[in-house]
């Protein structure tokens, strides 16, 4: 095939004036090199395109691809990792991962956790506050952890993440609403063990790739997995693959099912964490998970259980075939 890889590159937005946090999201080149080779090694032609105003170029220009290998977050808006999906999907081109109504309401932490409870999967207690009037009205017991609504990377989760008092409350959400522009989410801390659930394929074929468990080191932001902490975590973090047992089945079936009921495609992540009863509990869902070699937690789980990176992009290229041949299969057949 002929593939175009749509992806926004750090060193552009570094060399615009953005922070390393303001740019945290974007791939680096040595990424993109890694993620084209595999695909070019399993026998493809790899196109590099760029941002979404560069895709929009090629598009008008008349330029086209067998698929789009999409890693493409966006800049700005509940939106803007919908903004790649909804341009091809209007030029009527397949791509990788999830379509443009699944990325903006998974970006949306709040409203995802509204449709995975209604679809019967468990998650804490939670609001969303944009003002101080929301948070008079309160009712959630302390402790709480707060975080920007739509945000990735961790960005926005620091040491004081976790607050006891509505005085730390307070304090937290103004300098988030300050920085981030954008409302929090408050829900309620849980206090036991975390994991991150690697997923391949779509809706009944979709799979557990592998459970990660996240372990802070004692030099590490304590009891959250912080911007810091995931920045630096090869000082700060160790990661065991969780082995077979009743929790990982547990944790494993909470994270499909919140896959599934949201509608996540072809390859990504979900973040679980238990309760004081050691029940897991969704934290958040990432359709469009991070795919630096070495860095991120998809390939990190993929080596630990002995699957090379490019035979991570190939089972991820399997699964995007396997989908389309199912949408374009008559009603009749199936």
């Amino acid at each position: 095939m002929r593939i175009g890889v749509t992806y926004d590159l750090k060193d552009d937005y570094l060399a615009l004036g953005f922070s390393e946090q303001q740019a945290a999201e974007f791939d680096s080149l040595e990424t993109i090199d890694a993620l084209c080779g595999a695909i070019e090694t399993l026998g493809h032609q790899c196109v590099r395109i760029g941002n979404v105003r560069a895709l929009a170029a090629r598009l008008v220009a008349g330029e086209r691809w067998d698929l789009v290998f999409n890693v493409c977050e966006g800049l700005e808006g509940y939106g803007r990792e919908s903004q790649v999906p909804a341009l091809l999907e209007a030029y009527g081109l397949p791509y990788t991962f999830s379509d443009p109504l699944v990325c903006a309401l998974t970006l949306h932490k709040g409203m995802a956790k509204h449709i995975a409870r209604a679809a019967g999967v468990a998650t804490p207690d939670f609001v969303v506050a944009a003002t101080r009037q929301d948070l008079e009205q309160l009712e959630l017991g302390f402790p709480l952890f707060v975080k920007p609504v739509a945000e990735g990377t961790s960005k926005g989760i620091t040491g004081t993440s976790l607050v006891r008092n509505r005085g730390m409350l307070l304090k937290r959400c103004e300098a988030l609403w300050a920085e981030y522009r954008q409302p929090v989410l408050i829900e309620q801390y849980l206090p036991g063990r975390e994991f991150t659930v690697g997923i391949l394929g779509t809706g009944s074929r979709a799979t557990a790739l592998a459970t990660l468990e996240v372990l802070l080191n004692p030099d590490a932001d304590a009891h959250i997995y912080s911007y810091r902490n995931k920045a630096q975590w090869q000082e700060l973090v160790e990661y065991h693959l969780l082995v077979a047992s009743e929790l990982r089945d547990a944790v494993e079936f909470l994270a499909l099912s919140a896959w599934r009921g949201l509608g996540c495609r072809d390859a990504g992540r979900v973040d679980v964490r238990l309760d004081a009863d050691g029940q897991p509990q969704l934290l958040e869902i990432n359709p469009l998970a991070g795919l630096s070699p070495g860095h991120s937690d998809l390939p990190i789980m993929a080596a630990l259980t002995g699957l090379p990176y490019t035979a991570l992009i190939e089972r991820i290229l399997e699964a995007v075939r396997e989908r389309l041949a199912e949408e374009r299969r008559p009603a009749h057949a199936a």
